[in-house]
């Protein structure tokens, strides 16, 4: 059964409101506006390889690396 776009748009619409609950109209459109933008910034980039966040491994606190015998495995990995 196909559904009618006025029907899709009245149920969208009744979602939206139920999930804003009090906030204001004016307010609400502000983070829709923001997760639309994150939304479309992920789907432009999400192939490129220029885009994706840094991984960063945190060394291991003093008293760690101590146990370890050095740097542990932190040490390793900043070799790579």
């Amino acid at each position: 059964m196909a559904i009618k776009k006025s029907d899709l748009y009245s149920s969208l619409w009744s979602s939206c409101d139920q999930l804003r609950g009090g906030m204001d109209a004016s307010q609400y459109k502000d983070y829709v506006l923001f997760m639309l933008f994150i939304k479309y910034i992920s789907d432009k980039y999400a192939d490129s390889e220029y885009f994706a966040p840094p991984v960063v491994i945190p060394r291991a606190p003093a008293e760690a690396r101590h146990r370890d015998g050095g740097g542990g495995a932190t040490e390793h990995l900043s070799m790579l």
